[in-house]
């Protein structure tokens, strides 16, 4: 039995504890929070449509026709018309078959991939995946090999090691704490060559990236070359859950598998509908997306200038790495009485020694309020001992370097252990164990795919 006390204050003295913080109002550029005004760097709406009022009028209409909840999961009554619009419309904007609604996107990454993946089969993850997809391998009881971040030749010698067992490489589009890009047309390369699915979570990128911000993908003019795309109703768009967007063998197969969408209730109509009207005005206004980009490209510019490593963020997401968990709190908190809002990112969210705070951008900010953020981040940054320009740089990409004689046991997930990047210490084999939340060996409702 865990003590719970006893690990609050092991969090506690290793710097880890967190707690929640009390936004007052809508969220926008600038919000109340915990009484006082700040400007806000660290929201994933990122094109300002959270509180746009259209989408906020969408969502009150469709509380009043359709009510508040649905009272079901979507395959006893909770199937809406409203659903099927928005999957409808969201399978046309990714330009797949059809597309299927889960309740948020931890639900969709762990119930796709454990449908998709089974014991005896290998999962190819990049070190960096959200911790959603990191969960998923998990439910799946499939193998994990965890190739280093973005590194397509480490990913490559796993293939050949897996010796025809390979069944899926999940990768995000846009890395939720490092801003970076997944090599997608290499990725989408090697799976083609190995016969192996590809999924792809463009929770981050689908608003920001790619022609009319239909993501990474779209980017590589890569959407029709991937089995499944993930993506979120709760960032660009504004609103809350998730969607699948497949073509219609797979979408059967899901409604079918994914214990995730077959044991939910099904995603409120106001939500839904908030978000439906979000994706129509990213449609209708396409300089949203170049304006997000214009702000992002930007805020990086001010950044390096006060003589920041940006890690090779290439996006709105902005990580600032300072190493040690405690200062990177400091500098959040240092900044925060400046009225600038940067959360601290530590352990597990992030690797033992990448502390960082990590900046979002909307399209929402104003250019000149941003240069000002990033002349007070450094400011505060060096207040506090941390001075950017004489910094070592911190590889959050590097996991090591790795030669193709290493055995394949090196890189393949390990259940009985803590998964990385938890700190030594903080969880034991024993503990991982009993924290687990799922029963492995519980039967799957359906029988899978052969």
């Amino acid at each position: 039995m865990i003590e719970i006390e006893a690990r609050l204050d092991e969090l506690k003295a290793l710097g880890l504890s967190r707690r929640t913080r009390l936004v007052s109002g809508p969220q926008g550029p600038h919000v109340v929070l915990d009484g006082k005004p700040v400007l806000l760097l660290c929201s994933n709406n990122y094109l300002g449509l959270a509180d746009h009022p259209r989408v906020r009028a969408a969502a009150a209409e469709a509380a009043m026709r359709w009510g508040v909840g649905t009272g079901s999961s979507r395959l006893v009554s909770g199937t809406m018309t409203i659903h099927r619009r928005l999957e409808e419309r969201l399978a046309a904007f990714k330009s797949r078959e059809t597309a299927l609604l889960f309740g948020s996107g931890y639900l969709a990454n762990a119930g796709v991939i454990a449908a998709l993946a089974r014991p005896g089969d290998v999962i190819f993850s990049d070190a960096l995946n959200h911790a959603s997809i990191i969960d998923g391998c998990r439910l799946s009881r499939a193998e994990v090999f965890v190739y280093h971040h973005c590194d397509v030749e480490h990913l490559a010698w796993g293939l050949e090691q897996a010796e025809g067992r390979g069944a899926l490489i999940v990768t995000d589009s846009v890395f939720s704490m490092d801003g970076d890009v997944a090599p997608l047309e290499q990725i989408v390369a090697l799976a083609e060559r190995h016969e192996v699915r590809v999924m792809v979570d463009e929770a981050h990128g689908t608003g920001a990236l790619g022609p009319g911000g239909r993501g990474a993908l779209a980017a590589a003019g890569l959407e029709d070359h991937v089995d499944v795309i993930v993506g979120t109703l709760g960032k660009a768009l504004g609103s809350y859950g998730a969607y699948v967007a497949c073509d219609r063998t797979m979408s059967k197969y899901l409604v079918n598998a994914a214990r995730t969408f077959i044991f939910s209730t099904a995603l409120p109509p106001p939500a839904v509908a908030g978000a439906l009207a979000a994706l129509e005005i990213l449609e209708e206004e396409p300089r949203r997306v170049e304006k997000l980009a214009a702000n992002a490209a930007g805020f990086r510019a001010e950044l390096e200038r006060e003589g920041f490593d940006l890690q090779g963020s290439s996006s709105q997401i902005i990580p600032l790495v300072v190493g040690d968990s405690e200062l990177a709190v400091r500098i959040c908190d240092a900044a925060l009485a400046r009225g600038v809002f940067a959360q601290a990112i530590r352990p597990p969210t992030v690797p033992a020694g990448t502390s960082r705070l990590r900046l979002a951008v909307m399209a929402s900010h104003r250019a000149d309020e941003l240069a000002a953020a990033a002349r007070t981040l450094a400011q505060v940054a060096r207040a506090a001992g941390f001075e950017p320009r004489a910094a070592p740089r911190t590889s959050v990409a590097d996991a090591g370097e790795w030669t193709a004689d290493e055995p394949w046991e090196e890189y393949e997930q390990s259940w009985s252990d803590p998964d990385e990047p938890v700190p030594a210490g903080l969880f034991d084999a024993e503990s991982a164990a009993a924290t687990r939340p799922f029963d492995y060996d519980a039967p799957a409702p359906v029988a899978r795919a052969a």
